[in-house]
């Protein structure tokens, strides 16, 4: 399996190569040059398999062989070994044919864990393999942070540096990333929004110096290592409803794109889904580009679900090289322009193709309460605001009454007490494992929205070689 940048300009790599170099050198993001298929016969085949069995099916193509059969397996036993789940991911039932996939019974709370459990330990083969250290720095609107720090703590052929913006998170994510105490772990608040934490990382790959001077790595969402992962989901929920004789929709509550694109990944290689729905915040770029083909970045407003505080989805980049014909070039160009007036407007004949595959809904705070309200009187349930507007969306935009449709929790409704408590006068409180949460400790550097100031504080605080 060989993977290419969307803008077109860098080489071609192999899966180890893409897990370690994050983001490619042109600014793009790497996609497989093709994309593998699973044919009917062998997605019927996948029923009653555990999730861990199914994780191997559908990653493996991904992988070309780059990784023995039996490191993968044992890799991805241990990563989703200690959800608190045996299931890792189950559906409840909410009402006729919408469901709820839980994806919260990771370490961290958070659909993230899904990925970054397995993405730690892939990084940690690689690297002893091929005798390397790297230094990741990721970007976080909240749960990232805590998942990837949870995968890369104590790792010692990785430092990582997490940015998220400052008093933009909830507390309990905040304090998931601020209380880890090992060594090779930085938390970084910066003065800004998760759009500047983004675009700084970003730069710094795109400082070649400075990136090869750290041998710089990421674990967010621009690693395709991470979408790979948020596959086998897509494929575990849907074999349970009835693919691939029976069409199944997703609602996703969307940031950065990468989750719900997962989804996309998942249709290009074989499932039969309904339109894939974007639930959006108050933020509601992805909703407006679903809706009309047009994008106009505005001012991120903070909200009830900081995780989908987001104008510039990363992601998305990824579903418009498809659109673009996969013409990087073209697709660089767009970028470009869309970065420097904030407007952009989806191409003909590729937006005609693609917008039949996405629907969108948007919901503000007070509705977003509502949801959480109303859904807890019904069921019983208590929800996190991100999975209310998922399930939204799913209510708003689902294609007809007969089509099982699955809408994503992504998080534990303890991760946001404050927005659960002022919806439904209730205050969940967190797993016994994290019962202490409030009490431990705080490790976090504040720094200025500059990006000098921040690849200062990396080269001034990294571990070399010498110093592990």
């Amino acid at each position: 399996m060989r993977y290419i940048s969307t803008r077109g300009a860098a080489p071609a790599l192999s899966f180890t190569d893409v897990l370690l170099a994050g983001l490619a050198r042109d600014g793009g993001l790497y996609v497989p040059e093709t994309w593998p298929r699973l044919e009917p016969a062998e997605i019927r085949a996948l029923r009653g398999l555990s999730y861990e069995e199914i994780a191997y099916c559908v990653m493996q193509p991904f992988i070309g062989g780059e990784i023995a059969d039996a490191d993968l397996k044992a890799m991805i036993s241990a990563a989703y070994g200690a959800f608190r789940h045996q299931a890792v991911a189950p559906l409840k039932q909410l009402d006729d044919n919408l469901w709820l996939m839980e994806q919260f019974h990771g370490p961290t709370l958070a659909f993230k864990d899904l990925a970054l459990q397995l993405v730690g330990r892939l990084y940690d083969h690689v690297l002893r393999r091929q005798g390397k250290r790297v230094t990741i720095i990721g970007a976080t609107s909240g749960d990232t942070g805590s998942a990837a720090l949870e995968a890369c703590r104590d790792r010692g052929a990785i430092d990582i540096f997490i940015l998220h913006p400052k008093g933009r998170v909830s507390e309990v994510q905040r304090r998931q990333m601020t209380t880890i105490p090992s060594a090779n772990v930085f938390n970084i608040a910066i003065e800004g929004s998760f759009d500047d934490c983004q675009d700084m990382v970003k730069a710094m790959f795109n400082d070649h110096a400075f990136r090869d001077s750290i041998n710089m790595s990421a674990v967010n969402s621009i690693n395709w290592a991470r979408v790979m992962a948020q596959v086998v989901y897509y494929v575990v929920a849907a074999v349970a409803l009835g693919a691939p004789d029976r069409r199944v929709g997703f609602a996703v509550p969307s940031g950065n794109f990468g989750n719900i694109f997962a989804g996309y990944v998942a249709r290009q290689m074989g499932l039969d889904l309904a339109p894939l729905i974007v639930g959006a915040n108050r933020n509601d770029i992805l909703a407006r580009f679903f809706t009309t083909g047009r994008m106009e970045i505005a001012e991120v407003v903070p909200s009830l679900s900081p995780s989908m505080d987001i104008q510039v989805s990363s992601n998305l980049e990824r579903l418009l090289f498809d659109l673009f014909d996969r013409d990087g070039a073209r697709l660089a160009a767009a970028m470009t322009e869309f970065r420097k007036t904030g407007k952009f407007i989806a191409p003909e004949p590729g937006w005609g193709r693609v917008k039949g595959l996405f629907r969108a809904a948007a919901l503000d705070d007070e509705g977003t309460l509502a949801k959480m309200r109303a859904l807890h009187g019904a069921t019983g349930e208590l929800i996190d605001p991100h999975s209310a507007i998922g399930i939204h969306a799913a209510m708003t935009c689902r294609s007809d009454a007969e089509t099982p449709i699955v809408a994503l929790a992504t998080a534990h409704p303890a991760k946001f007490p404050d927005a659960v408590e002022r919806a439904t006068g209730i205050r969940p409180a967190l797993p016994a494992f994290l019962a202490d949460l409030h009490d431990r400790p705080e490790r976090v550097s504040a720094l200025p929205n500059n990006l000098r100031a921040v690849q200062d504080y990396v080269l001034s605080h990294r571990r070399n070689d010498r110093n592990p």
